[in-house]
């Protein structure tokens, strides 16, 4: 499973705080997937995806 964060995020928190083990800040304060959902992780990425308020998140399975 894949995530990536797309243009237009807020810098809002929301993903790295769900789910710090696939989303994280990149040097610019914007969020991104920075390593493949492991499957253990693969409900709270969703999670993270489901609660953007933005909706800037896929996840490819």
């Amino acid at each position: 499973m894949k995530a990536r964060v797309n243009d237009g995020c807020i810098s809002c928190g929301a993903c790295v705080a769900t789910c710090p083990e696939v989303f994280r800040f990149n040097d610019d304060g914007i969020a991104e997937a920075y390593t493949d959902v492991a499957p253990e992780y693969e409900s709270t990425a969703t999670e993270a995806r489901d609660d953007c308020p933005v909706s800037v998140i896929d996840i490819d399975e």
